[in-house]
């Protein structure tokens, strides 16, 4: 019979009242779990442990969370109707598109071979030249899709070169390195050699309204710590300026943005005008003129501002799942061992969310996200994870802000041990070339170095182990 553990949130968090006043309840937790972000944990094992509220939505902000969950997940139309607004270019047709389940919709990298059919690709392709800066007639995302009628500005395609390796112990494993071109150019076909192409499938929506809450302070004196030379590591943070104001960057593959880019996704991946940006992505383009002889309008905006921040909304208010297995004595020894790699360096496991909380992109307040001890498995800085040009390395050569090409965010681990069940596949890092969890760390170059190789050197007893607690997470 499973025993039941009754945990006060006092305990651990701060306890925080609803706006009808109602104060958030002690919560029952199940033997075997642990919370991983107070009082936003949920105990979902499905598929929909990515997709669902925390327990303290509830009157109008559970109402307007159901707003934000809707817009997310409706397919947009070309027209300008209710759901209308989407082009006439875009990289998917609703944020859920791209992001099922709040997760990482499988990418159509490996089905079929890069840009997908039927109007969607699950990925953003950027280009940009040698000196950073854009093309004329493209901007940072290539834009694989289009409505009917007009012409896509590319379609990209992807090779893998397989190499083969052994650890000590005899175990085969092998990485994919991928190798990237565009062809069928809407305008000016660009020479390979003439451009960086890089390419990111979508993130996992899980704590991200725990990422907006953390303390700035925190996070700094992390990278002010984060000297490890006997590891080789030492993290940096990201500023970047937006709206005029400088700030911390969190949100993105390499922290490249201070929030969760509601109003930039609506407008450069689907193609949907908004109060921040109210031109067409493509503006410039022959696209905007066609859609005008096709008799489409492009004067009114898309999507209000309050429609957005229910977005926002909802993607700061789903809950995160709680660890799983915590007693299993495999995942168990798999946690020492994630120490003893030093893995928890960069994947830092404990931080803290300011007392107040978060603000919404239109001024809406979310206490409940204040003062809360969480475990997201990252430090949220900036590390260099090798150089292409050794045999293994992640550099991209793509700039965000003060992050070069050979610099990412330390990928928070939170639920990645549910992205199989929640979305049908194990494909990780910024571009999906890992098909599992042991290629993702053999691709740790850089910083990462030091604790690929002592995974690396472990039997495979405890490399197995490792694997088990990562899948707790």
């Amino acid at each position: 019979m499973r025993k039941w553990l009754f945990v006060s949130l006092g305990l651990l968090l701060c306890s925080a009242c609803n706006e009808e006043g109602i104060e958030v309840q002690d919560m029952e937790i199940p033997e075997g779990y642990a919370l991983s972000a107070g009082t936003s944990t949920i105990f979902l094992n499905s598929s929909k442990a990515y997709d669902t509220g925390a327990s303290w939505l509830s009157g109008s902000y559970n109402s307007r969370f159901n707003d934000g969950d809707g817009l997310y997940d409706d397919v947009r139309t070309s027209d300008n109707g209710m759901t209308g607004g989407l082009g006439p270019v875009y990289a998917g047709y609703s944020c859920g598109s791209c992001h099922r389940n709040a997760g990482r919709t499988k990418p159509t990298l490996w089905s079929e071979d890069g840009s997908g059919s039927y109007g969607f690709s699950s990925m953003l392709v950027y280009i940009s030249r040698k000196n950073g800066a854009f093309f004329q007639n493209y901007g940072r995302v290539l834009h694989d899709q289009a409505i009917y009628g007009v012409k896509a500005e590319g379609k990209l395609s992807v090779k893998y070169a397989y190499e083969t390796f052994y650890f000590p112990d005899g175990e085969k494993y092998e990485l994919c390195k991928p190798s990237y071109s565009i062809s069928k150019w809407y305008a000016d076909s660009i020479k390979p050699e003439d451009m960086f192409c890089t390419v990111r499938i979508p993130l996992r929506h899980v704590g991200m309204g725990q990422m907006m809450a953390l303390d700035p302070h925190e996070i700094e004196m992390l990278a002010a710590r984060s000297n490890y030379p006997e590891y080789g590591i030492s993290g940096r943070c990201n500023y970047i300026v937006e709206r005029g104001v400088r700030s911390l960057g969190l949100s993105g593959n390499k922290a490249q943005h201070a929030d969760l880019t509601v109003e930039l996704g609506f407008s450069s991946d689907l193609g949907v005008t908004n109060s921040r940006y109210p031109e067409e992505i493509c503006e410039g383009q022959a696209q905007v003129d066609q859609g005008s002889m096709m008799g489409l309008s492009y004067a009114q905006l898309d999507v209000s501002t309050e429609e957005m921040e229910n977005v926002d909304l909802y993607l700061q208010s789903l809950g995160v799942p709680a660890r799983r297995n915590v007693n299993d004595p495999q995942v168990i020894k798999g946690e020492q061992n994630f120490y003893k790699a030093k893995c928890h360096l960069c994947h830092v496991t404990t931080l803290h969310t300011k007392p107040r909380g978060t603000v919404l992109l239109n001024g809406t307040q979310l206490p409940w996200l204040g003062s809360q001890t969480i475990h997201p498995y990252s430090d949220y800085l900036l590390h260099d994870m090798g150089s292409e040009i050794m045999s293994v390395g992640l550099n991209d050569n793509y700039v965000s802000g003060l992050a070069r090409g050979n610099e990412w965010r330390t990928t928070p681990l939170w639920g990645i041990g549910l992205q199989e069940k929640v979305n049908g596949h194990t494909y990780f890092l910024h571009d999906g070339r890992a098909r599992n969890l042991t290629e993702a760390i053999m691709w740790h170059g850089g910083e990462g170095e030091a604790s690929k190789n002592l995974f690396k050197r472990m039997n495979k007893e405890d490399r197995d182990a490792l694997l088990a607690f990562l899948n707790s997470l």
